[in-house]
C-alpha cells in the first residue's frame, strides 16, 4: 500500500485545521466538547459482566462502551459522520450494550481532547471518523493501548511510523465505484463537459474525483469521445477546485457556481454538504444537469435532490464500522487495515432512480457499466488510487 499521506505532526494538523475552520478575523473556534452530542440507544438487557479483554484478546466484554469522535459537518451529515454513527447504533443493537456514547467536532475543535473525553468516559472502542483526525487518534491510542480505535479514512501511518496495535484503519477504494461513475457521466453527457470539486485536498476526497476522471477518461478511448472534466485538470486533482472546508457555505456555493457556469450537465461534489451548494447551483442554473452524490445514497437522505439526482458513489461505512466494532467486542480484534472494494462490496454506485429513462436512452450503456465493474473486479480493467 502506498503512504501517500502527508502528516507532519499533530501540530501541523491542528494548524491546517485552525486556519481552514477560523472565523471571520482570523482566529479559530475555542475548542469544545459537544456534550449534548451523546445518543443514547433504546434499552436492552445488560449482559453478564465478563474482563475487558487487553487490545488482541481472545474474550470478548460484556461491558463494552462504543463510542464516536465525528469529523467536521457532524452526525446529520447525510454522509461519512451520519454513515459512521449508524455503524456504531447498530453495532451496540447487535451487541446488546447498554449505551454508547458521542462527540461531535465543531469547527477549530482539538481532536485528541474529543478523543481523550471518551477514553475519560470509559469507552472501550472509539471510532474516529475521517482523514484530519489521524495524528490525534495515532497518538490517543498510543497512549491507551487497552482501547480499541477504529479510524475511518486513513491508514494510521503517521510521521512515517505503522498504527498502534489497537487501532485499525478502515479504507474504502471509492475509486472503483467513481470509475463507473465517470464512464455513466460521459456516456450521458451531451455538452462534453462533466464537473466535480472537492471540500479540501486530501487523499480520501481526491480518490472519488480523480476515480471519476480515469471512467471518462476510460470512456473516450472506448467510444472516441472527447468529454472533458472540469475541476480535475490532471491525474490525481490535487490541483483541482475545492471548498477549503466540509461545509456548504459561500465558498462552496462560488466554486459549485463556477463549475455549473462552465456549461457541465452532470455535477460531481465530494465532501460531505457540499452537495448542497451543488445542488443550489444545479436548479439556478435552470439546465439539466444530474448531480452524484458520495458515501450515501441521496436519493434516501436528502429528498430534495430526487429530481436530479443520477446515482451516488457509496462507501458501506456503516456496515464496516458495525462489523469491526462488533468483531473487537467478541474478540476478534485484527489491525490489518479493512479496506472496501467493488469486490468485496464495500464501495459501488447506486440506482438510477428518477433518472433510469434518460440512462435508458443511450442504448447499451447501463449495460456497459456493469460491463465495465466486471472489468474492473476480475482485473481486466485497471484504476489507479493512492491505495494501491
Amino acid at each position: 500500500m502506498k503512504r501517500a499521506f502527508k502528516f507532519i505532526a499533530a501540530a501541523g494538523v491542528a494548524a491546517l485545521v485552525l486556519s481552514a475552520c477560523g472565523n471571520g478575523d482570523g482566529d479559530a473556534e475555542t475548542p469544545t466538547v459537544d456534550e449534548t452530542a451523546t445518543v443514547e440507544p433504546e434499552e436492552t438487557e445488560t449482559p453478564e459482566e465478563t474482563e475487558t479483554p487487553e487490545a488482541g484478546g481472545e474474550e470478548a466484554s460484556s461491558d463494552a462502551l462504543p463510542c464516536i469522535v465525528s469529523d467536521f459537518g457532524g452526525f446529520d451529515d447525510r454522509s461519512f459522520n451520519q454513515s459512521a454513527m449508524e455503524g456504531v447504533q447498530a453495532a451496540v443493537a447487535e451487541l446488546g450494550t447498554a449505551e454508547q456514547r458521542s462527540v461531535q467536532s465543531q469547527p477549530g475543535a482539538d481532536f485528541a481532547v474529543n478523543l481523550t473525553s471518551m477514553v475519560e468516559a470509559g469507552c472501550t472502542h472509539v471510532v474516529a471518523v475521517g482523514f484530519q483526525m489521524a495524528a490525534a487518534a495515532v497518538q490517543v491510542a498510543t497512549d491507551n493501548p487497552d482501547v480499541y480505535f477504529l479510524l475511518i479514512d486513513h491508514d494510521g501511518y503517521v510521521d512515517g511510523n505503522p498504527p498502534p496495535a489497537n487501532l485499525r484503519p478502515i479504507l474504502f477504494n471509492t475509486a472503483e465505484a467513481a470509475f463507473l461513475a465517470g464512464y455513466l457521466s460521459a456516456g450521458l453527457s451531451e455538452s462534453g463537459l462533466v464537473g466535480t470539486y472537492g471540500g479540501m485536498a486530501f487523499p480520501t476526497v481526491t480518490i472519488f474525483m480523480d476515480g471519476f476522471r480515469q471512467g471518462v477518461e476510460h470512456h473516450n478511448a472506448e467510444h472516441g469521445t472527447s468529454v472533458e472534466v472540469v475541476g480535475c485538470p490532471s491525474p490525481g486533482c490535487e490541483d483541482g477546485m475545492f471548498t477549503e472546508s466540509f461545509a456548504a457555505d459561500a465558498a462552496a456555493a462560488a466554486v459549485a457556481t463556477a463549475i455549473v457556469d462552465q456549461g457541465v450537465d452532470v455535477l460531481l461534489p465530494v465532501g460531505g454538504p457540499i452537495y448542497q451548494a451543488g445542488l443550489a447551483a444545479i436548479n439556478a442554473s435552470g439546465r439539466d444537469i444530474a448531480l452524484i452524490g458520495v458515501d450515501a445514497d441521496l436519493f434516501f437522505t436528502d429528498e430534495n435532490t430526487q429530481d436530479v439526482l443520477l446515482t451516488s458513489i457509496l462507501k458501506n461505512i456503516a456496515a464496516a464500522t458495525q462489523s469491526t466494532i462488533v468483531e473487537a467486542v467478541r474478540g476478534s480484534w485484527d489491525n490489518t487495515p479493512y479496506i472496501g472494494t467493488l469486490a468485496n462490496g464495500s464501495v459501488g454506485i447506486a440506482p438510477y432512480h428518477n433518472l433510469q429513462g434518460r440512462v435508458d436512452a443511450v442504448e447499451g450503456l447501463a449495460d456497459r457499466v456493469e460491463a465495465i465493474r466486471q472489468g474492473i473486479i476480475d482485473g481486466s480493467i485497471t484504476v489507479t488510487s493512492y491505495l494501491d
